[in-house]
């Protein structure tokens, strides 16, 4: 488990109990003495306008090939998340250099570090 991997994960839904598998990016390696990851939410629903923290995930793109999502998806990395490692089901890929880049600029905006 290491920063950069794409994970289907059980992803908790926001406002209310439950929660959903789904891809999420991981954002730390396993962390305390009871293992969590911090993980960014990845959805297939495309919204006509993108925030500034979002980053679209297109496997049809050689930067993103490495993902091995079916589809062309959105990072949102407004939606984060702490999840027990124990949550993530299986590795389905990973994010090239370059995305990866583009994911520590967008978290550098979003946290205002």
């Amino acid at each position: 488990m290491n920063p950069g991997e794409i994970y289907l994960a059980s992803f908790p839904f926001g406002g209310t109990v439950g929660a959903k598998v789904r891809p999420v990016l991981l954002l730390t390696g396993p962390v305390g003495p009871v293992p969590e990851v911090l993980v960014g939410y990845i959805t297939s629903v495309v919204p006509t306008s993108l925030l500034p923290t979002d980053i679209l995930l297109d496997p049809s793109q050689p930067s993103c090939k490495g993902t091995n999502l079916k589809t062309a998806s959105i990072l949102r990395l407004h939606k984060l998340a702490t999840i027990h490692h124990s949550d993530l089901v299986r590795l389905l890929g990973g994010l090239s250099p370059i995305v990866w880049q583009e994911v520590e600029v967008k978290l550098r905006l979003l946290l205002k570090l």
